[in-house]
């Protein structure tokens, strides 16, 4: 199948986080960046969560956030500018789970899955990820028709290590006052 655009538009989901540099600037940029691209209209952002690091433990703690967007790319393309939006704000791949100025990962993509060596849809660990489901569930609208809402809430009921993660802040980034519709 070819990546492309879409004249129709979908709701996608993305994780972010960082610990290295001004974390929380970082993440703000992020989101400037990704609503500068014409394809990509960032909707909703969670609180920003503090969280212990997994994985690859002897690093700084980390800010988490997720936020909703509206696109018309193809989830290949999407991932594209995600991997872009990473590139331009310094990200440096040494360590698997290791420090990073940001990491951005596409979750979940409304009626769209996908296996491939560069990307799996939904996310296949997102389940297991206490800091990707707490931001979620700050964002997912309980009425979501693709069965986010329902999976975020059933994986969190039962996940373990929900209290390595403390809600740091509300996200004062602008557009998530224009677009959420309060």
């Amino acid at each position: 199948m070819i990546a492309h655009s879409t004249s129709e538009s979908s709701e996608a989901y993305i994780a972010l986080g960082a610990n290295l540099g001004d974390r929380e600037q970082t993440l703000l940029e992020a989101l400037t960046l990704l609503d500068a691209r014409p394809s990509i209209s960032v909707l909703r952002c969670s609180a920003l969560y503090e969280t212990e690091p997994v994985g690859y433990v002897d690093q700084p703690a980390f800010l988490n956030m997720a936020i909703a967007v509206r696109t018309s790319l193809a989830p290949e393309l999407l991932l594209t500018e995600l991997l872009d939006v990473e590139n331009r704000l310094g990200r440096v791949r040494d360590i698997r789970w290791g420090p990073r100025t940001v990491d951005l990962d596409l979750l979940w993509m409304y009626g769209e899955t996908r296996e491939t060596e560069l990307l799996q849809l939904p996310h296949p660990r997102m389940g297991e990820r206490a800091f990707v489901l707490v931001p979620l569930s700050d964002i997912v609208p309980q009425d979501e028709a693709s069965g986010l809402y329902t999976f975020v809430h059933a994986s969190l009921s039962v996940l373990d290590g929900k209290d390595g993660i403390q809600r740091w802040k509300t996200c004062n980034w602008p557009i998530e006052y224009g677009h959420s519709g309060s």
